[in-house]
């Protein structure tokens, strides 16, 4: 079949590594792409978002399946677009709808989500910017720390976790008042702070069934130690060793399967994955946040891990036969650490050549933000390259992409060295 992958990080580049080895996959084509994609496919100058020249593309190249990779498209409705026109109906878009993508669209809607199927996650209020007043004197009895969230997407940087409650009434007048992550904080969920460990666990849902993914864990912070600003994500590691048997049965009772029969239960269409930010309490699963999309960096951690075909994975999800499938795990650890621009999250400089990259062998170069420019690989993000190994020792894991990370050059060149080894094991 031929197959549209729509996105241009290093999510992407994962998935167009990983669809490309199908032998379901006839032609690969990827928009817009990066650098690093066009290895697997044909790039294609076109926008994720725009659906109108995306339907143009499918009729005129007989696409017969459509891979959403980031959020915004799918927010924005394009399963539901697909679905409702008559000449391009008939191809699967592998994603849920747009009701369903409110999950991740809005922090207000996924937390009464979870009240209504009781899945826990932690105490709320949500203000509008007309209720400012209410929700600072709502911070005046919370307890600290006080978690500020934008409801809307904000690239991964609408969460502010505030000591004081100084602090908290600052931030919120000024995402409120002064809409300080634009559209995306014309609400604010203040959240209780959860004290404990994260990690992201991916389902993959077909309406009806679903099968769970490797579990993945994130560094957000720029900072070795977990210091500094928070970024999209500095690295990650797969599998996560606290995530054993009996806290991820503790995960499918309590959240997965309420989540997956909610969804059923109030006939949201959801064909695609399920992301679901997770904190461990003392042993006790809690939802932090859905995505409805996989994460990235961890999607350079989890789909080595996949032994199957995932081309077939997908074909099953259109076609509602996710229950005939059972998902194969690689048993070695995957460690994925990621080079940035420097000044990354802040200001950054791009249009950097990348060099050394021919010299990397036995691991996986996944390209995020790079472009081709006058022949040359170039820097074209704050996070540029993701370098994932895989070994059945984590450390030795560890090791090689920490040491391959070093070999690859750009002028500005930034990663941390310490990604995984605050988890024992």
């Amino acid at each position: 079949m031929n197959i549209l992958l729509l996105g241009s990080g290093g999510r992407e580049s994962a998935f167009a590594w990983k669809l490309s080895q199908s032998e379901e996959c006839e032609s690969l084509f990827i928009a817009p792409g990066n650098a690093g994609t066009s290895a697997y496919g044909t790039n294609v100058s076109m926008s994720a978002t725009d659906f109108e020249a995306i339907k143009t593309f499918c009729i005129e190249n007989d696409i017969n399946m459509v891979v959403v990779g980031p959020e915004d498209p799918l927010v924005m409705g394009i399963v539901d677009f697909f679905a409702e026109d008559e000449e391009i109906e008939h191809i699967a878009v592998i994603g849920p709808s747009k009701e369903g993508a409110q999950l991740e669209g809005s922090k207000d809607y996924s937390k009464r989500f979870m009240q209504r199927h009781n899945i826990p996650t932690a105490a709320y209020e949500t203000f509008t910017k007309e209720e400012l007043e209410k929700g600072l004197a709502y911070l005046e009895n919370h307890t600290l720390p006080i978690v500020l969230k934008a409801d809307g997407l904000a690239a991964g940087k609408g969460v502010l976790i505030c000591e004081t409650r100084e602090e908290a009434k600052e931030e919120l007048r000024l995402m409120l008042a002064e809409a300080k992550f634009g559209e995306a904080s014309q609400q604010v969920v203040i959240e209780e702070f959860l004290s404990g460990i994260e990690l992201s666990v991916f389902v993959l849902n077909d309406n009806f069934h679903y099968l769970i993914l490797p579990e993945a864990k994130d560094y957000k912070r720029i900072g070795e130690g977990d210091t500094g600003l928070n970024t999209g994500g500095m690295g990650s590691i797969s599998p996560v060793p606290f995530a054993d048997a009996t806290f991820m049965q503790k995960v499918e009772e309590r959240i997965i399967i309420p989540t997956v029969e909610g969804l059923a239960t109030e006939e949201i269409d959801y064909k695609g994955f399920i992301f679901i930010g997770l904190m461990n309490v003392n042993g006790e699963p809690f939802v932090i946040e859905y995505n409805v999309r996989m994460g990235d960096p961890e999607t350079e951690s989890v789909l080595p891990r996949i032994e199957n075909d995932l081309v077939d994975l997908f074909i099953a999800v259109a076609e509602g036969r996710l229950s005939e499938k059972k998902i194969n795990i690689d048993p070695r650890h995957a460690a994925t650490v990621m080079l940035v621009a420097g000044g990354y999250p802040g200001d950054y400089k791009k249009g950097d050549v990348i060099s050394a990259l021919d010299n990397i062998k036995y691991t996986h170069i996944f390209h995020a933000g790079t472009k081709m420019e006058n022949g040359n690989v170039a820097t074209n993000g704050g996070r540029v390259i993701a370098v994932t190994s895989l070994d059945i020792d984590k450390h030795e894991a560890l090791r090689r992409s920490n040491e391959y990370a070093a070999q690859i050059q750009y002028e500005g060149k930034y990663f941390r060295k310490d990604i995984g080894k605050d988890l024992s094991a």
